[in-house]
């Protein structure tokens, strides 16, 4: 795989883990400081994944991206 696109593959993989941190913090946070706090990582989360997705789209179809079996 590229370099570049590793590292698209890890900003996506990177969103994933803040969207897993946003939804553990909100199940367990005992204040309002919290909740914004779990909404901002949330929604630079969904940022961060659409932006590498529509690089990971524009490398397929520049033919640069290596279509790995594991991937979806």
């Amino acid at each position: 795989m590229r370099p570049c696109d590793r590292s698209i593959k890890n900003a996506i993989s990177l969103a994933e883990m803040m969207l897993k941190i946003a939804d553990e913090g909100d199940m367990v946070r005992e204040d309002n400081g919290c909740g914004v706090l779990y909404g901002v990582l949330r929604d630079s989360a969904f940022k961060i994944r659409k932006l590498a997705e529509d690089e990971k789209i524009a490398h397929i179809k520049k033919g640069w991206w290596e279509i790995d079996t594991e991937e979806n």
